[in-house]
């Protein structure tokens, strides 16, 4: 008999790999209902945009999925392969492999990036050698535009806007999620940065993560050139298509929907 070739294995291993899906979502915050049903399912590998006005929902969905607690599933699941996760924790949800890198990104005093990484990493199982750590954080800073003194400064205090978002692709590029959610990474960035960026998240999606960035304009998804790019209004994802429908809500906006 025929043995079966690495080929093989490798393609049941990628069958293997999980889906983030998101069954019929809703979700409210202060009392107030903001998502209405949202459905999407993300393999690993595929890149999803979510576009959508200002007040339509998106940041509320990347919040309820990383477990903010001022954002309440009322209905509806999560679920990361077979495993429903709406109801975990915020760190059980990340050791799950969902990460987010936030709009607004918090500042946390005396926290170095390299210590804050360092216990990530090990909240992950992944404790390497403090010098092998150090020779990797240096390579990846020094690929997305940061030097080495980064590493010793207190995470998001008294950077740019343009370091916070370098330094949450960083921490993505270290943890290497399976479903890293981005939520508007592009605001604030001049050219360079921006194609940079881009560049670093779809090394994550070649690498096997299925990505979701959530932006309102199509400028960073000339470089990542998305798989799959959805419409939200009112709390709900109203149509989905490829990375053309992307080009017609920068011409038209989103009178068609209204």
């Amino acid at each position: 008999m025929q043995k079966p070739s690495w080929a093989f294995f490798s393609l049941v291993a990628q069958k293997a790999k999980p889906n983030l899906k998101i069954e019929n979502l809703h979700v409210s915050a202060d009392g107030i209902r903001i998502l209405n049903g949202v459905d999407l399912v993300i393999k690993p590998g595929e890149v999803h945009a979510l576009m959508g006005p200002n007040g339509s929902g998106k940041s509320t969905l990347a919040l309820a999925l990383a477990g903010h607690p001022g954002y309440k599933i009322t209905k509806g699941k999560v679920f990361l392969g077979r495993k429903d996760i709406a109801a975990l924790d915020p760190e059980d949800r990340a050791k799950a492999g969902l990460f987010l890198a936030f709009q607004h990104p918090v500042g946390t005093e005396g926290v170095s990036v390299f210590n804050f990484l360092k216990t990530a990493m090990q909240e992950q199982g992944r404790k390497l050698p403090p010098s092998t750590l150090l020779k990797d954080l240096k390579k990846i800073s020094e690929e997305i535009g940061l030097d080495e003194d980064f590493l010793r400064r207190s995470v998001n205090v008294s950077f740019s806007g343009g370091e916070k978002k370098r330094s949450e692709v960083l921490q993505a590029m270290m943890l290497s999620p399976r479903f890293p959610v981005f939520d508007e990474i592009d605001s604030g960035l001049d050219v360079d940065a921006l194609r940079l960026i881009a560049q670093k998240i779809s090394a994550l999606a070649k690498g096997g993560s299925g990505v979701l960035v959530i932006t309102h304009y199509q400028k960073i998804l000339q470089h990542l050139k998305p798989d799959f790019v959805h419409v939200m209004l009112g709390g709900k994802i109203v149509e989905s298509g490829d990375a053309k429908l992307a080009v017609r809500l920068e011409k038209r906006g989103y009178k068609d929907y209204k």
